[in-house]
Protein backbone atom coordinates (compact mmCIF):
# COMPACT_ATOMS: atom_id res chain seq x y z
CA UNK A 1 0.00 0.00 0.00
CA UNK A 2 3.17 2.69 1.10
CA UNK A 3 4.40 1.49 -2.57
CA UNK A 4 1.02 2.84 -4.44
CA UNK A 5 0.43 5.66 -2.46
CA UNK A 6 4.24 6.74 -3.38
CA UNK A 7 3.48 6.39 -6.85
CA UNK A 8 0.09 8.39 -6.83
CA UNK A 9 2.45 11.16 -4.88
CA UNK A 10 5.48 10.93 -7.66
CA UNK A 11 2.76 11.11 -10.70
CA UNK A 12 0.94 14.06 -8.72
CA UNK A 13 4.00 16.18 -8.43
CA UNK A 14 4.92 14.98 -12.43
CA UNK A 15 1.55 16.19 -13.39
CA UNK A 16 1.40 19.32 -11.59
CA UNK A 17 5.07 20.14 -13.07
CA UNK A 18 3.83 19.02 -16.38
CA UNK A 19 0.20 21.34 -16.09
CA UNK A 20 2.96 24.47 -15.20
CA UNK A 21 5.22 23.39 -18.39
CA UNK A 22 1.91 23.87 -20.64
CA UNK A 23 0.52 27.07 -18.99
CA UNK A 24 3.88 28.57 -19.58
CA UNK A 25 4.23 27.63 -22.98
CA UNK A 26 0.05 28.35 -23.46
CA UNK A 27 1.53 31.76 -22.88
CA UNK A 28 4.35 32.18 -24.92
CA UNK A 29 2.19 30.94 -27.89
CA UNK A 30 -0.30 33.60 -27.13
CA UNK A 31 2.40 36.07 -27.08
CA UNK A 32 3.63 35.12 -30.49
CA UNK A 33 0.52 34.86 -32.20
CA UNK A 34 -0.22 38.35 -30.98
CA UNK A 35 3.47 39.76 -32.27
CA UNK A 36 2.73 38.03 -35.28
CA UNK A 37 -1.07 39.13 -36.02
CA UNK A 38 1.01 42.68 -35.01
CA UNK A 39 3.50 42.44 -37.60
CA UNK A 40 0.96 40.97 -40.66
CA UNK A 41 -0.78 44.10 -39.86
CA UNK A 42 1.51 46.46 -40.01
CA UNK A 43 2.80 44.72 -43.25
CA UNK A 44 -0.91 45.11 -44.79
CA UNK A 45 -0.86 48.76 -43.69
CA UNK A 46 2.86 48.96 -45.74
CA UNK A 47 1.71 47.63 -48.47
CA UNK A 48 -1.99 49.83 -48.57
CA UNK A 49 0.25 52.47 -48.52
CA UNK A 50 1.91 51.45 -51.36
CA UNK A 51 5.59 51.32 -49.90
CA UNK A 52 8.15 48.72 -48.55
CA UNK A 53 9.22 47.23 -51.87
CA UNK A 54 11.93 44.97 -51.72
CA UNK A 55 14.46 45.03 -53.73
CA UNK A 56 15.67 41.64 -55.45
CA UNK A 57 18.68 40.20 -56.76
CA UNK A 58 20.27 43.14 -58.64
CA UNK A 59 17.34 45.46 -59.18
CA UNK A 60 17.90 49.01 -58.89
CA UNK A 61 16.37 50.78 -56.09
CA UNK A 62 13.81 53.46 -57.84
CA UNK A 63 16.02 56.23 -56.18
CA UNK A 64 18.85 55.73 -59.01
Amino acid sequence: MTHLEEQIAHLTRTVDELNEVVTRQQGDIDLLLRRVQMLMEREAQREAEGGGGVVVGDERPPHY
